[in-house]
């Protein structure tokens, strides 16, 4: 049966491929294989004892997790080029800090938002942690995770900030590091402020590194290209896993938490229209224009995987300035994502607060709160398990208990689609405003 399972996973794989090769749409393929996966998921559960399913899935994770870590390959080289290309392209480096300002800025002001509206969803839909019971893959979830609480659970804000600042950054572009995203973004920032010193000083030598650059941007977005064009089948392969062996009673015990959190997405995607209106940007001609982009962004569960696809969308459709598009789509990868370092951490943290005996509801709980989700929205992974990663250091500057955070693993890739979407959309928010707002101004 196992045989016959798989032979049954490369037929539909096959037929995917002839999809995506007759109509060229990435977009509708992998809702295609979203769709088949969580079909191929559920029958497998329904039909087959546990070690059917368990041998059917330890060869179709070969798939599934083998996109994973494409996408885990390509971020760092794909965050460190971002940035350097973006920086290279200015024409003075005192355009640098009012790019970088603006994108940071709108990033961490939506996020405050977000984690806002995840307190308020969490009060209006009276969500708790106590009472909820570790079952045997809440369990699992947490031994996973307990690495990296290990590294993050004492660290505090000021610890955490000096913790940016690469002490090797050939280490951090190996990923070592809880917060190596963020550390390869400065290294990158400057070797790319060196670049513009070296270019005032000496012009062809300038013209040479700026054109080094821009081959090595070129050619690690054609290996992101590549990558891309599998998802389809990663994403065929990973719902299938996520439907064979997600515990349907959790989900609909949880039930309310996904409500709420969708609530939430929805509701932060209202405010980044009201935003885009602000500036006189047309809400709805916008998210007709960006609609691949998430939609790719929703069945991927990856920000980082959606770099390329940003960008094009922000520069061809929206009309933002390249340098601009660049460094808000990286920006918005690994900081102030209001999905997953937004929402979900605030969402949980009123949650666990009360099994404390804390009112999460308190002014001052609440303040605190907002703030530590913005400052700790820095660095956080574009390739799943970032949210994680916020509410380890959002529950640990808190004090509040971190055994808590695999609670919730049964639901976590039904909500961390829409989050992921969000958190795209965020980024290219923040791209879209500062180009309204610096236009002409870095030149």
């Amino acid at each position: 049966m196992i045989i016959f399972n798989l032979v049954i996973f490369i037929i539909l794989l096959f037929a995917l491929f002839k999809v995506l090769q007759r109509t060229q749409k990435l977009g509708w393929t992998v809702f295609i294989g979203l769709f088949l996966g969580l079909i191929g998921g559920a029958l497998l559960q329904n039909f087959y004892d546990k070690s059917i399913i368990d041998g059917t899935l330890e060869w179709i994770n070969v798939v599934g997790n083998g996109y994973v870590r494409l996408l885990q390959m390509i971020v760092m080289p794909l965050v460190f080029i971002s940035i350097l290309s973006a920086i290279t392209r200015l024409h003075q480096a005192n355009s640098l800090g009012k790019v970088s300002f603006s994108v940071l800025f709108i990033l961490l002001i939506t996020t405050a938002i977000a984690a806002a509206i995840g307190i308020l969803m969490a009060y209006l839909f009276d969500l708790s942690a106590e009472g909820l019971v570790a079952g045997e893959r809440e369990l699992a979830a947490q031994l996973s995770v307990s690495g990296r609480i290990e590294k993050v659970s004492n660290l505090t804000i000021p610890s955490l900030l000096l913790s940016f600042i690469p002490r090797n950054p050939f280490a951090d572009l190996t990923g070592v590091n809880p917060t190596s995203i963020i550390s390869t973004v400065i290294f990158s920032a400057f070797l790319g402020v060196a670049a513009l010193s070296l270019a005032k000083e000496n012009k062809d030598l300038g013209e040479r590194i700026s054109q080094g650059v821009d081959t090595l941007n070129q050619w690690v977005m054609r290996l992101v290209r590549f990558i891309i064009r599998l998802t389809p089948y990663g994403v065929f392969a990973l719902m299938t896993k996520m439907a064979a062996t997600s515990a349907w009673s959790d989900i609909v015990n949880l039930g309310s938490f996904i409500i709420a959190s969708y609530i939430a997405i929805l509701l932060m995607f209202i405010v980044h229209g009201i935003l885009l209106f602000v500036v006189k940007v047309n809400p709805f001609d916008y998210y007709k224009k960006v609609l691949p982009v998430l939609s790719f962004a929703f069945s991927s569960r990856s920000s980082a995987a959606t770099l390329p696809l940003n960008i094009e969308a922000q520069t061809d459709k929206l009309g933002n300035n390249s340098v601009i598009a660049n460094f808000s789509a990286t920006f918005g990868a690994t900081i102030g994502q209001n999905g997953c370092a937004g929402i979900y951490p605030a969402m949980l943290a009123v949650m666990v607060a009360p099994t404390v005996g804390i009112d999460p509801f308190s002014a001052n709980y609440i303040f605190s709160l907002i703030l530590i989700v913005a400052i700790s929205s820095f660095g956080i992974a574009g390739v799943g398990g970032g949210a994680t990663f916020a509410s380890i250091v959002v529950l640990s500057a808190l004090g509040l208990p971190l055994e808590l955070v695999g609670l919730l693993i049964s639901i976590e890739p039904l909500i961390d689609m829409g989050r992921t979407a969000l958190n795209v959309n965020g980024a290219m928010v923040a791209g879209t405003l500062s180009d309204r707002f610096l236009t002409q101004s870095y030149q």
